[in-house]
This record gives C-alpha cells, structure tokens and sequence, in this order.
C-alpha cells in the first residue's frame, strides 16, 4: 500500500520548496501521488509535471482558492485542474493583480511606519510567487522586528491587526463554478481550521453543496481522530468524496512532513481512486 498528499505548497506560492523540489522529497517519501496546490495558482504545475515525468510519481493538477462565507475566509481545493484553461489562468491573473494591489498598500503600511519592507524582500528571489501574509511574517522575523512568525500575526498581520487589510472579497457563487468548469472537483480544505462549531461547519457544508461541492479534506494535519471522524461522517451523510493531505509548506510550516503531516497522516491510494470516480461520475 502506497500512500498519497492531495494538499502541498510549492514556492509557486508561500512554500519554500520549488515544484521540482517538492516532486523530489515526494519521491524520496515514496509517495503514489501528489496534488501541487498553491493559493490561488497553477503558475508551479507545469514545473512538476515535468519534473515526475519517467517515475512513478502522479502529480495531480491543483489549487487552494480563497473565498469569503459569512466574513469568514474559507479555502476550496480544485483538484484535477485543467491547468491551461483559459477562463480558469483570466480568473487567477485577475486575483493575482487584485493581491498585487493589496500587498503593494501594505508595504506602504509599514514603510510609512518606519519599517522598510520591500516587495524584493517579500519575492526573495523568485518573482512569480504569489505573494501571502507568511512572506511578510517571513520578512519581519528575518529583520529582527518579530521573534517569530506567530508574532508576527499576533502584532501586526492578523485581522485585527494595524497592518492587516482583507484580501479582495471572492465569494463561493465565484469559485466554486470557476472549478467545475475547469474539469476539477471542488474540495472543502481543513475545515476544523475555520474555528466553526461541527454546526457551523455543516451548515458551510448545506450552503456550498449547491454552489458544487463535491468533497471534504477529512485527513488534515489540523485534525485529529475525532474530528476527522466526525468530517468523514458529514461525508457520508451528503454524499461528498473524501480527500486529504497535509499542507505541506516546506520550511513555513517545519512541523509538517510532506506526507505525514504533524507524523501520524497515512492517507491511501483508495482515497485517490474514490476521488476519481467522484470526478468521473460528474465530468
């Protein structure tokens, strides 16, 4: 029994292992199967797709896209993408230049403030990266203004926070079609991270199922036996597709393995195979 990571960051977006790089520790892990899932991108796809081509690594094409439900920021998975759809790369590039805009306002934030950060800084040598709180999190424990990146949120980037301003406002009507439409499936991500009571979270669950909803991250590296129990029971009760992964983010998130999450994270290959037929069932 092999096993897979159906939510893993390349520096495409705020990870520090470049696609290629992730394909190589997943195939030092001897993982069956990867999904490149970057915030609000594909730009990091093509690099790992050719990057496993000759082994017996799968890279499934995909991204976390951000979207807002009752103020509250939530994350859907597209796995599967057709990656070079025209109407999915128009969606992400306007995202892009509306987190552009926002990240430029506030970097002028804090250099109004005295603290001198740069967009340069934020890149750190690669200039397509999609551009996140944890950049600039990065960039103030690197100047010595916060010990850590917790501080950093705590202080200044959380959403209460002086320098924080809200990511453009993307509704699930948005995202979730602009998904189905790309050939993907449309995955709720790590659901107990949206600090929602199991109602709350099934709730979520009844308002996003009409928009296309076709499943739930029930392995997480945010969840522990109980909860994702209780998420695989949501599943089986709407009839949602099962996925997981840990949400790998290289040396951002150093508690988290590729594969094994915080060390206990086994997901299968069935998991995969089931999702398939989900796709299949709907393609």
């Amino acid at each position: 029994m092999r096993y897979i990571d159906l939510h893993v960051h390349s520096n495409a977006s705020d990870g520090t292992l470049t696609p290629s790089e992730v394909v190589a520790l997943a195939l030092q892990t001897r993982l069956a199967a990867i999904a490149l899932s970057d915030h609000d991108t594909v730009k990091g796809v093509p690099e790992a797709i050719r990057a496993a081509q000759g082994t017996d690594l799968e890279v499934i094409p995909a991204a976390e896209l951000s979207c807002y439900y009752q103020g509250i920021e939530i994350h859907i998975l597209g796995l599967f993408l057709d990656y070079e759809s025209k109407e999915l790369l128009t969606a992400l590039t306007q995202l892009e230049e509306a987190r552009t805009k926002r990240n430029q306002n506030m970097i002028a934030l804090f250099q109004k403030d005295g603290i001198p950060i740069t967009l340069e800084e934020l890149q750190a040598g690669n200039p397509n990266s999609v551009i996140t709180r944890a950049h600039f999190a990065r960039v103030l424990v690197e100047k010595g203004i916060c010990k850590d990146k917790n501080t950093a949120f705590a202080r200044y980037l959380g959403i209460d926070c002086p320098y924080y301003l809200p990511k453009p406002q993307v509704t699930p009507e948005q995202t979730l079609p602009l998904i189905t439409q790309a050939g993907g499936l449309p995955i709720l991500a790590h659901p107990m991270l949206y600090k929602m009571g199991y109602r709350q979270i099934e709730a979520l669950l009844q308002y996003l199922i009409p928009l296309g909803l076709k499943g739930i991250e029930v392995y997480h590296s945010s969840c522990n036996f109980a909860h994702s129990n209780q998420l695989r029971s949501f599943a089986r009760q709407y009839g949602l597709a099962i996925s997981g992964g840990s949400d790998f983010h290289g040396s951002n998130k150093p508690d988290i393995q590729l594969g094994r999450g915080r060390g206990n994270l086994r997901i299968t290959e069935t998991v995969l195979e089931d999702l398939r037929t989900q796709l299949f069932h709907h393609s």
